[in-house]
């Protein structure tokens, strides 16, 4: 059966209308070409004035991209790149990051609720063997804002992991795919939220937020980003036409959009989990902080939403995702919740 109502993920909606009819605009006309162009400029500025610092800052089409050339800045190819068990770089980048890194070792840690947990790290670290030339060199810290569990870090939680890092002399990177929803959720500027509280490099997410295909690789550190133009050139990411991604990001911060596209996934999001919350039978496995819900069904629940054309993901035999967006209609989630409240009554 066709979806008609899709939960499966954020990367299942269109794009906002606002990035569309701004890719129209600067499509009419030439511009210089590899990044020399004027959106790409201001991009830079727009972020520099968001973040309320000095930034380097580089478009890139993909998710996998960003995080995989972010790490490979800051880790050697002897290194360690402690992540989060459930991280995407850990389990759905097919082997980017050791890829850009040249053969960094990713090192996975477990923590509740998708969060890294800052004396497992503290431990892992030093547990590594850091100076002897047998062993692979503690290098950086990825921690995924918001959690791919759906749950964000508080601004405390972040300084509590980078100062772990900064201990042991590691940089830290932040991947932002659903950042602005973390955002939301936080309720404090951007600048708070990463570089004041202690990290050094930022995939600013856009693509899963409402764009068509763009994310933002931002060095809080400019030093670090020395010899990024290269990386992003050798993997493929260094566009010819690259005002089309750099409009689309230029849209996406002009007048909060990305915020404003944000706070509504997140609303609906917690609207769908309060309505389950209430309905016997429904357990819900993790806070539902961003626009990720993770949910216990009954199976005659599951099967009606199926039959009636809602589109999710099974995690694990009963265990659903749902994925809000910034399309999602309010319908289809008061919708959801009714089937599964009627299909609890008449099962």
């Amino acid at each position: 059966m066709a979806v008609t109502h899709d939960f499966r993920s954020d990367n299942t909606a269109g794009a906002a209308p606002e990035i569309l009819d701004a890719l129209a605009r600067a499509s009419s006309g030439g511009a210089p070409s590899y990044g020399a162009d004027p959106w790409t400029a201001r991009v830079q500025e727009r972020i520099a004035a968001l973040f309320e610092t000095e930034v380097a800052v580089f478009p890139v089409a993909t998710g996998t991209a960003a995080n995989s050339l972010a790490l490979a800045a800051l880790t050697p190819p002897w290194g360690a790149v402690y992540c989060h068990t459930d991280s995407h770089i850990q389990g759905d980048e097919c082997g980017a990051p050791e890829l850009q890194t040249g053969g960094a070792k990713l090192i996975d840690l477990p923590g509740a609720d998708g969060k890294l947990d800052p004396a497992i790290l503290d431990t892992a670290i030093a547990d590594t063997g850091a100076g002897s030339v047998h062993r692979i060199q503690p290098a950086s810290v990825s921690l995924t804002q918001a959690t791919e569990a759906g749950t964000v870090y508080s601004v405390e939680e972040v300084k509590a992991i980078t100062a772990v890092a900064r201990a042991h002399g590691l940089a830290v990177h932040m991947d932002g795919a659903r950042f602005a929803n973390a955002l939301v959720t936080l309720g404090c500027s951007p600048a708070d939220a990463t570089w004041r509280a202690g990290v050094d490099v930022l995939t600013l997410g856009a693509t899963k937020g409402g764009c068509l295909a763009a994310e933002a690789v931002v060095f809080f550190r400019p030093e670090l980003a020395r010899d990024f133009a290269f990386r992003r050139k050798r993997a493929g990411h260094l566009f010819s036409k690259m005002r089309f991604l750099s409009v689309q990001l230029e849209a996406w911060l002009q007048d909060d959009l990305w915020l404003r596209l944000a706070r509504h996934a997140n609303a609906m999001a917690t609207r769908l989990a309060r309505g389950l919350a209430g309905i016997e039978g429904a357990e819900l496995i993790f806070p539902v902080q961003a626009n990720e819900i993770f949910v216990r069904l009954p199976e005659p629940a599951i099967a009606v939403l199926e039959r009636t054309g809602f589109g999710f993901y099974r995690w694990d035999g009963p265990l659903l995702r749902l994925v809000t967006s910034f399309d999602t209609p309010q319908a289809a989630v008061d919708d959801f919740i009714e089937i599964v409240r009627t299909a609890k009554k008449t099962a």
